[in-house]
């Protein structure tokens, strides 16, 4: 990470020191908005959107690099990135894809410096057996207590299967399941083509359907 995101993110953080009643009955687009009228973002709205949208941001974060420590970090580097790029936004109601977009930018420009493959698990995504599917949803976190163990188990398969896949696969899998990128989108961050992007999809839903269909039959 770069040495100086301490010395940023105490900036940004100065900036955002406190929320105001008003700003939380504002919409996202008229947040973003305030955000854009000033040379630099309007400390109190810019609060309220970092207030919202946090959990967005842990959230793709954690899918795409799971056993990362310094996800923290990642965060706070994307918050610092959207307060000095904010203006640059052109359609303000399209705030959280651009936000999910400067995530994702971030973490595979760390990918390619780490040079190494990282597990990244997608629990989105639906596998389909027949006329079936089957959601990749995150447990609840209170189930009952008669799903707990089943739950367990299979998140325990899921997990270990997706983290079998290679990495390309499993990028993809994550901005396509979690984020809603679009192919194209896909393609331009990873640096693919489009063929390469539906084929490594395509490609990793079959491995897991294989891997995964001996466990469910079972069950």
């Amino acid at each position: 990470m770069n040495p100086s995101l301490s010395t940023s993110w105490s900036v940004v953080k100065a900036a955002v020191s406190r929320i105001s009643g008003p700003a939380k009955a504002l919409s996202n687009e008229e947040l973003v908005r305030r955000c854009q009228t000033d040379p630099y973002p309007d400390r109190i709205a810019f609060e309220e959107l970092v207030r919202r949208y946090r959990p967005n941001v842990e959230k793709v974060l954690y899918h795409l690099a799971p056993d990362w420590q310094d996800r923290a970090d990642l965060a706070q580097e994307v918050w610092i990135r959207v307060y000095r790029n904010i203006h640059r936004l052109s359609e303000p109601a399209k705030f959280q894809s651009w936000l999910s977009r400067i995530a994702t930018n971030l973490f595979y420009d760390e990918l390619r410096k780490r040079k190494r493959s990282t597990p990244v698990v997608s629990l989105d995504a639906p596998l389909s057996f027949g006329d079936s599917e089957i959601e990749w949803e995150i447990a609840a976190s209170d189930p009952e207590p008669s799903e707990t163990l089943d739950r367990q188990e299979f998140y325990s398969h899921l997990k270990g299967a997706i983290a079998e896949l290679p990495e390309t696969f499993r990028t993809t899998i994550v901005l396509r399941e979690i984020e809603g990128m679009s192919y194209e989108e896909i393609a331009e961050i990873t640096g693919s083509s489009l063929g390469t992007v539906k084929s490594r999809i395509a490609r990793a839903r079959q491995r897991l359907q294989l891997q995964l269909q001996p466990y469910l039959e079972s069950a």
